[in-house]
């Protein structure tokens, strides 16, 4: 719990399921067309969709900026689901 005090805020965004604006983002572990995996201030969130690209990226202040036709999002607790999701990205 002390490391979700810490954090930075973290909100989220989607209009229209066209764009989808973020803060609190820690790092990008990966992205293409269909996925892209953004580690949050509230753990990993997985967005799932057609033509994403990374429209705005600043991880000094934590926003985030997708477009693209956004069908799914999720968060995954786990530290293993990392390690699983980076093999993805390879």
């Amino acid at each position: 719990m002390p490391d979700a005090i810490k954090g930075k805020n973290h909100t989220m965004m989607l209009d229209n399921r066209q764009k989808l604006v973020l803060t609190g983002a820690e790092d990008v572990n990966g992205f293409n067309e269909e996925t892209v995996s953004v580690q949050t201030s509230n753990g990993l969130l997985i967005i799932k969709g057609q033509n994403l690209h990374i429209d705005k990226l600043n991880l000094e202040t934590g926003d985030v900026t997708i477009d693209g036709k956004i069908n799914a999002m999720q968060y995954l607790q786990s530290d293993n689901t990392r390690s699983r999701l980076s093999k993805l990205f390879k």
